[in-house]
């Protein structure tokens, strides 16, 4: 898992109308919790939104005013109107502790399925898992080069040891779903035993766009 450094400030009061000031400054209020105390502490929004906008997870180092604590990200609260920031929730990294969070699915490969005309479905962009955040990797590779249509990847074939994924094993986290004029598999595998020139004309044509299937 990506490890990244975030700097912010001590707040020395706490309530709704301290945050609201703290907004108007430009800055996130922030709490890490889940160790001795509760901290509270405030970062500038423009720092703190290259790290939310994105489908990767962080660890982050952070520095509160000097002092210093290792933690995740693990709630976040945006404003109805202006999709702002406005709060921020982290959980403090301890030494030998499990944690839950969601890791991100990177899918890799062009399925058989998808190619003879099927129809890629992905059911999970985020997989929640349970473990010491030094076994997370920082997403959960899956490679559906194989998969033909009517084929599935399920949580039950991801393997990461010392780590425990909290769904259904048999859960399809995504498929190659039949779609009208597909291909039989064997057409492609005659293809692929013909001569070079019949290949070299084949990778020429325009290949069927494969649609992703909504979560």
């Amino acid at each position: 898992m990506k490890t990244v450094s975030l700097s912010g400030s001590l707040r020395e009061n706490v309530g709704k109308k301290d945050a609201k000031a703290v907004r108007a400054q430009g800055l996130v209020p922030c709490v890490v919790y889940g160790g001795e105390d509760q901290t509270h502490f405030s970062v500038e929004l423009m720092a703190f939104s290259k790290f939310v906008y994105t489908p990767d997870v962080f660890k982050f180092e952070l520095d509160m005013g000097g002092k210093k604590v290792e933690a995740i990200l693990k709630d976040l609260q945006f404003d109805p109107v202006s999709d702002r920031i406005i709060h921020a929730d982290f959980l403090q990294i301890i030494d030998g502790k499990p944690v839950k969070m969601e890791l991100p699915v990177h899918i890799s490969g062009n399925a058989i399925g998808v190619k003879n005309g099927g129809r890629l479905a992905t059911n999970f962009r985020r997989i929640a898992v349970q473990g010491l955040p030094k076994d997370f990797p920082e997403a959960i590779e899956m490679d559906i080069t194989k998969l033909r249509i009517g084929q599935s990847l399920r949580i039950k074939d991801i393997n990461l040891p010392d780590v425990t994924l909290l769904h259904n094993p048999e859960s399809v986290v995504v498929g190659v779903r039949t779609a009208r004029g597909a291909m039989e598999d064997e057409e492609t595998e005659e293809g692929e035993e013909g001569e070079e020139g019949e290949e070299g004309a084949a990778e020429g044509e325009d290949a069927p766009t494969a649609e992703e299937g909504k979560e």
